[in-house]
């Protein structure tokens, strides 16, 4: 209603108005009201999944942001059932956007998308380079981060996903695994010498420790891709890079996000119309009384 309010509030001073005043706010809450329904019944049904659902949902709406993978070379286009996922990757068995080729390729090779971890003179450590692999398991399998999707096109994909929420526990068993581990860099997503065919350290660069580079874990995991991490206290709604079980917390995650989504999508949707007709109204209210 604020959008109308600069446009009749001109003429509300007047006392030959107060019949139009009352026209306008009897027609703004007649609006509000019909476009607020509207938007509440806009489809009916539940998801196909192991979501919940609220009948009230847009089934089609939420697709986009449940029912997809990222658009990169090695995803799949919709996640499904993959039984044989190799190794670490295999708590997406039951819904993954990866498949076990891709799996196995990347447990076994020395470089991935001819990256490679290994960049300073000391290899990572065991430890370390499991927590890696395990990232890398999310990145290829997780059927969860459409709702954090944005366009980024590289000859390895054509999306990314920036600021999923990674609970802060995960996050610090991350960091305490490679901390003493070496780098050279503090964003691994950029910057890096190519010229090899393969990341070298860009010249100038110096190799230290990840406490030294990172200092603290939660700068650690926001950083080292770029932003596609934000850490948040394990109370709030995160996601983990291993979990055991028929059952991926991730899941309810990522439904919360969505609907999240499709709720303020839907709220700026009535706003809009909501500004138009009374925007419209109130030219008719000032002709009316002129």
């Amino acid at each position: 209603m604020l959008c109308a309010w600069s446009r009749y509030h001109s003429f509300v001073d007047s006392p030959s108005t107060n019949v139009a005043m009352a026209l306008l706010v009897k027609l703004s809450l007649t609006v509000f009201l019909v476009l607020s329904h509207l938007a509440s019944i806009s489809s009916h049904g539940t998801h196909s999944t192991h979501y919940t659902i609220d009948s009230n949902v847009n089934e089609t709406a939420l697709d986009k942001y449940l029912n997809r993978c990222m658009a990169g070379i090695s995803h799949k286009d919709f996640p499904g059932p993959e039984p044989n996922l190799h190794d670490q990757c295999a708590p997406w068995a039951e819904r993954a956007c990866c498949d076990p080729v891709t799996t196995f390729q990347f447990h076994t090779h020395e470089t991935w998308y001819n990256f490679d971890w290994n960049h300073c003179e000391k290899e990572l450590s065991a430890s370390c380079q499991r927590w890696m692999v395990q990232d890398l398991c999310f990145y290829e399998c997780s059927p969860n981060v459409a709702p954090w999707l944005v366009e980024h096109r590289i000859s390895i994909r054509d999306e990314r996903f920036v600021g999923v929420p990674l609970c802060k526990s995960e996050c610090d068993l991350w960091f305490s695994a490679c901390k003493n581990d070496y780098t050279c860099k503090d964003d691994w997503s950029k910057g890096w010498n190519w010229t090899t065919g393969t990341n070298k350290c860009p010249e100038g660069s110096q190799c230290s420790t990840f406490q030294d580079t990172f200092e603290t874990a939660e700068n650690f995991c926001q950083n080292l891709w770029g932003g596609s991490f934000e850490v948040v206290d394990d109370e709030e709604q995160c996601m983990f890079l291993w979990f055991s079980g028929d059952v991926n917390p991730n899941d309810e995650v990522a439904l919360r996000k969505a609907l999240e989504l499709l709720e303020t999508g839907g709220q700026s949707r009535i706003e809009s119309w909501t500004c138009l007709v009374l925007s419209i109204a109130t030219v008719f209210l000032s002709l009316f009384i002129s």
